[in-house]
């Protein structure tokens, strides 16, 4: 297992003052992985134009030297982010990624209580962008997107919703088997469980609620965990571990079990 400088205690903050150091969650010779914070973008978009500040320049700035993305999180989702150091380097994770050899787990707070473990085989249309995809066929038939979903705990707080008197959320670990655009987003809108603080597939009542009661402005989403075979030491894996952010400690907490829980995620909360 190779080294990961993990701080159990550690965390970053949702509103990471733009001088603030990234924090490194694993680093050799060829790799690096940070804990990308919510909000920030991990390369320069056309569709956030008016942003400044991108994951990819932040590391570079920090280690003094290059690096390249090896796969992408959303803005809002926060958690373990890999580079490469080089272009081969990138080329061959590339390869270990194309062979589905790659396990991601990410920590989701859902509307609803999930009453049981869930795989979902249902297909995506590609979402396109109008700024960057503009020659990009438009008719493409709906993409295969899996998706294994499990229930962790459950939370009720006394706050009406609708017609409800309380309001009921879950902690749900989801596991990707497939890479869509807005997956794990889509996949829990297609179940009834919505993320909250998802502005485009949530529901905003539940996502004020959130606003209100715990301060948590930011998707609830985190990608917690990757582990894969390392590409050039067949032999070793690297086991990549991000702890939760400020506002994902604070929202996990209210929930039954939660030290049990992120105990056995090996997130501490």
């Amino acid at each position: 297992m190779l080294e990961e400088n993990l701080t159990c205690n550690s965390s970053t903050t949702d509103n990471v003052e733009k001088t603030a150091p990234l924090q490194i969650l694993f680093q050799d010779e060829h790799f690096i992985a940070i804990n990308k914070p919510s909000g920030l973008l991990v390369h320069k978009s056309a569709v956030d134009k008016h942003e400044t500040e991108y994951a990819m320049q932040r590391v570079r700035d920090q280690i003094g030297q290059w690096v390249y993305p090896v796969h992408r999180l959303d803005k809002p989702t926060s958690g373990a982010l890999l580079f490469a150091l080089s272009e081969q380097a990138a080329r061959d994770i590339q390869v270990v990624w194309q062979e589905n050899q790659v396990e991601k787990h990410y920590l989701a707070v859902v509307r609803g209580w999930m009453r049981e473990a869930v795989h979902v085989d249902h297909a995506l249309k590609e979402i396109l962008d109008k700024f960057t995809d503009k020659k990009a066929r438009r008719n493409k038939p709906p993409q295969d997107a899996i998706t294994d979903f499990t229930p962790l705990s459950t939370l009720e707080i006394p706050v009406a919703n609708d017609r409800f008197p309380t309001s009921r959320y879950g902690l749900v670990l989801c596991k990707p088997q497939t890479g869509r655009k807005h997956q794990i987003r889509r996949h829990l809108k297609h179940l009834s469980h919505p993320i909250i603080g998802d502005p485009k597939y949530g529901k905003s009542q539940h996502n004020r609620i959130f606003q209100t009661e715990f301060n948590a402005h930011r998707l609830l989403l985190h990608a917690c965990k990757l582990s894969m075979p390392h590409p050039y030491q067949q032999e070793r894996t690297i086991d990549i571990t991000a702890p939760l952010d400020e506002t994902l400690q604070t929202v996990v907490a209210q929930f039954a079990n939660a030290d049990e829980i992120l105990d056995r995620l090996l997130l501490c909360a």
